[in-house]
């Protein structure tokens, strides 16, 4: 048996395949784009073929023609997003609908209005929120015909993307990873398998649902027809999840922040079921042995989004990497503010109504004070998380952050500055996909625990240390809370 591990990152804008060697150096990789789908405002959705035919060439680009070295598979997804295929051909009944979709805050409304969120929330650590699986399955169910005809006949599977892979890879292996069905609003925090009640309330079949299984373990098989080998699963981890193993953050009360498509704040809460009374989220880190370590979460739905919708729609910068030059070329923004709600606000306000906001705009502002704001709003969300974080009994000492926007060195100074704490990057920021390497060498023995894996593998880090006066650091954070009232 080889000792290199595969990794399959099918993330929301593209999906990727790495190889690891045990040191938890990166060895190959493959990214392809995904196409994404705004049927209406509101809506976001994936093509779910698209996201196995994309992941599989990237698979087979990085591991050629020697399978041999491969040990394990380990996979990691954007999370929160729900496919429906027929279990007798395969295929998706629908397209996907993404973590970002707010197509279903009206019906998570009424369940509110109805008084469900609290047991809902003391159950599964979750709020009633469009965010959240459990909706847009039962949107699927009374929306799409294809869907609801396979429920009828019990050929209907629904599934997070990690289960989707494993089926296609598997050739029929229905399973989801403890992390990603903790996302769902249908898994209890203290229950091994899907919760049939909760099921009853949001209209959900249980018989359609996967089973619920560790992060790492023996989990699969990959069928030697994809990639030359029958190799094993080992790994199955959300990607957020997999970004705070990645950090190493395997010790009560360590933190990381993930800077991608959206921004993402994890704190290792250990085996106590986090209870929060600030909106933020209880969520299962890692399983192993149907043990479970938890996390305290707080997610921002728009973070690197903000900066692709500047290029992409607003054309106002020609690529990510401007940002950093702007922001440095002005003593300040102006003034200038973004709450980046395009897609809503997640914590610790929740509010799936509210929409992004440019304020303090005057004749001196240009592209570089909006792109500087664009940057800032990274650290006034994130202060946001903080003092809910606080709040909650889980302060920060120091902060561990990765992610695409995180490899900014403007940004990164930004929040140590604005958070007033140690801001700490690794040189490999992909820590994603390592945390999905991480849990797949330990679920294939090459090392027996995941301390011991994220010990081996994980590289140096730079330190940022906060350096903003502290009049500065409270007049911009007044200035975002007045923004954030015409959000």
């Amino acid at each position: 048996m080889g000792e290199q591990i595969l990794v399959l990152d099918a993330g929301t804008t593209s999906t990727r395949a790495m190889v690891f060697d045990a040191a938890g150096q990166m060895l190959a990789v493959a990214q392809q784009e995904l196409t994404q789908h705004y049927p209406q405002a509101g809506w976001v959705e994936h093509d779910a073929a698209e996201i196995w035919a994309k992941t599989l060439a990237c698979a087979r680009e990085v591991v050629g023609d020697t399978p041999d070295r491969i040990a394990a598979i380990g996979i990691t997804n954007q999370r929160e997003t729900v496919v429906a295929w027929d279990r007798q051909t395969g295929e998706p009944l629908a397209n996907a609908i993404v973590w970002q979709d707010r197509r279903t805050a009206a019906a998570c409304a009424q369940l509110k209005d109805a008084g469900h969120e609290d047991a809902v929330q003391r159950q599964t650590g979750l709020l009633l929120d469009p965010y959240f699986s459990a909706t847009k399955m039962r949107w699927l169910l009374d929306n799409q015909d294809a869907v609801r005809s396979a429920a009828e006949r019990g050929d209907l599977a629904f599934g997070t993307v990690e289960s989707w892979l494993v089926w296609k890879l598997s050739g029929g292996a229905h399973v989801s990873d403890a992390s990603n069905a903790s996302r769902t609003l249908l898994l209890a925090l203290d229950v091994a398998q899907f919760d049939p009640g909760l099921c009853d309330l949001f209209g959900v079949p249980r018989s359609a649902l996967p089973e619920v299984v560790d992060t790492h373990g023996a989990l699969a098989i990959c069928a030697s027809e994809h990639l030359g080998a029958a190799i094993p699963i080992c790994g199955l981890v959300g990607d957020q999840q997999s970004a705070t193993i990645g950090q190493g953050c395997l010790t009560l009360g360590e933190t990381k922040a993930t800077y991608g498509t959206g921004a993402f704040v994890l704190t290792n809460k250990g085996s106590d079921i986090p209870r929060s009374a600030n909106r933020l989220l209880g969520t299962i880190l890692c399983q192993q042995a149907g043990q479970r370590i938890y996390a305290l979460e707080g997610s921002c739905f728009v973070a690197g989004s903000l900066v692709q919708y500047l290029r992409d729609t607003l054309g106002l910068i020609g690529s990510a990497a401007e940002t950093e030059a702007l922001a440095r070329s002005i003593p300040d923004s102006g003034e200038v503010v973004i709450v980046p709600a395009l897609a809503g606000l997640g914590a610790p306000h929740w509010r799936p109504d509210a929409r992004g906001v440019i304020s303090g705009l005057s004749f001196a502002s240009g592209r570089a004070q909006i792109a500087r704001a664009a940057l800032e709003a990274m650290a006034h969300q994130t202060q946001d998380l903080a003092r809910a974080f606080a709040a909650d009994g889980a302060p920060w000492s120091r902060l561990k952050i990765d992610g695409g926007m995180s490899a900014n060195d403007w940004m990164a100074q930004d929040l140590a500055d604005v958070i007033d704490l140690p801001v700490e990057r690794p040189d490999f920021v992909e820590t994603t996909a390592l945390g999905a390497a991480i849990c797949a060498a330990v679920g294939t023995g090459l090392y027996g625990s995941l301390n011991d894996a994220a010990q081996a593998m994980r590289g140096p880090a730079k330190e940022f240390a906060a350096d903003m006066a502290d009049d500065v650091r409270e007049a911009r954070l007044a200035r975002y809370a007045r923004a954030l009232t015409a959000a």
